[in-house]
């Protein structure tokens, strides 16, 4: 229960019209890939492309027929954010990146053609700690009538600074340094070092999108 109140406060923290700084280090699942080279060094094979994600309890919404109803039998229409892409021009500075996704969505009433348009955000956050940009936008849902689906299609830029992106030479140098048996250091892993998971998380962006979801139906997708 504390773990999900915690996700609840973070995601409620990205969806806040405010710029906030909010504790995601949860939300990444990869800080850039790191390797061991023959044992003895550390390569940082890293990118500065944002790493592009949907925040916990943001990649779904439901609508219900009548405000205050939570029911299942109230539901009106819900949608679910799918097939989440990246393309990223990584030789620039900035670094532009651009993500798409589809929106696929399903309504319980058929009768009658429908227009609907449900507001996502997109935020850019640096070392799971601080938003450093959000955008709003809005995906288009058109259902025929008698047909209970319909897609809709996003999409959604960033841009990142490519000199915050990149670790500090010095990081750099103590990573791929190659380590001999019986010297001082060899026997630490120069990404236990707090100084190190520092610059690391510094460099690392990420590229948020969900949906920009009410009080409301950010608790309700946290009961579910």
């Amino acid at each position: 229960m504390i773990a999900k109140s915690r996700r609840l406060s973070l995601a409620k923290a990205v969806i806040g019209t405010t710029v906030l700084a909010a504790a995601l280090a949860g939300c990444a699942k990869n800080k850039g890939e790191l390797v061991v080279e023959d044992g003895v060094g550390v390569t940082a094979l890293r990118t500065a492309c944002p790493l592009v994600e949907i925040p916990e309890m943001t990649g779904d919404v439901t609508l219900f027929s009548a405000p205050g109803r939570t029911d299942s039998q109230g539901i009106d229409l819900v949608a679910s954010i799918t097939n989440l892409r990246s393309t990223c021009a990584e030789g620039t500075d900035p670094v532009n990146s651009e993500a798409t996704f589809d929106v696929l969505a399903r309504r319980t009433d058929t009768r009658g053609a429908r227009h609907v348009e449900l507001p996502y955000f997109s935020v850019v956050m640096r070392g799971g700690t601080a938003v450093v940009a959000k955008r709003l936008g809005t995906v288009a849902l058109d259902f025929a009538d008698g047909q209970d689906r319909a897609t809709g299609h996003a999409k959604a830029a960033a841009s990142v600074d490519r000199a915050a992106a990149s670790l500090p030479d010095d990081v750099r140098r103590r990573l791929s340094r190659k380590r001999r048996a019986g010297e001082a250091d060899a026997a630490v892993d120069p990404l236990s070092l707090p100084e190190v998971k520092k610059a690391i998380a510094s460099a690392t962006f990420e590229h948020l999108i969900g949906f920009q979801l009410s009080a409301a139906q950010l608790e309700y997708n946290a009961r579910r």
